[in-house]
């Protein structure tokens, strides 16, 4: 049995944006950024017409998604309460497209991101998790959870990276447009440090 490589296909993924409301703003670090990010994220999935499925943490107390992610396009939004994403109903949502991958960002990383990576996981998901696309209140909580993700099965990538692999060849009739995304260098977001 050949072991699982992480490659992905535009056609079986999903784009899921985790939490990435208004109220954390002030907490989590590096948050202009992860926001910066993951609306990359966000620009190519529309351009390549991937689902997008948006959570929102308690969005009665903790706000909606911050207006720098146009979300309102989004195959599916849901509020929730807890830590992941994996609820019935994107369950279900999920499994009517056929998603076999599915691509993460958002906050926190050692809370509903990692929560999502391993449900996500254990239901056989192949879980992309962008590094530049998640952020935690704490840079050491933020790595360790990058590292049990990993230790899991989910593969930790970047955004420029993981376009690249959607789109697999410049020839790809989309690969003109969504290159704009990535011709200018994702900002820094804290990786290399642990500060």
């Amino acid at each position: 049995m050949a072991s699982r490589l992480g490659k992905i296909a535009i056609e079986t993924s999903a784009l899921f944006l985790c939490d990435m409301q208004e109220k954390f703003r002030p907490s989590i670090k590096y948050f202009p950024q992860i926001v910066e990010v993951a609306g990359r994220m966000l620009a190519a999935a529309k351009i390549l017409k991937m689902p997008v499925v948006t959570t929102e943490q308690y969005p009665k107390g903790l706000g909606p998604t911050v207006p720098e992610l146009d979300v309102k396009d989004s195959s599916k939004i849901v509020a929730k309460t807890c830590f992941t994403m994996v609820v019935p109903e994107i369950e279900e949502h999920i499994k009517n497209l056929g998603v076999k991958s599915v691509i993460l960002c958002g906050i926190e990383t050692q809370a509903c991101v990692q929560a999502t990576a391993i449900d996500l996981m254990e239901k056989n998901y192949d879980v992309h998790v962008i590094a530049d696309a998640c952020s935690s209140r704490s840079m050491v909580d933020r790595m360790y959870a990058f590292e049990r993700m990993k230790q899991s099965g989910a593969y930790i990538t970047t955004s420029e990276s993981m376009i690249l692999q959607l789109l697999r060849d410049a020839k790809h009739p989309d690969f003109r447009e969504t290159q704009k995304i990535i011709w200018t260098s994702a900002p820094d977001s804290g990786l290399l440090t642990k500060e």
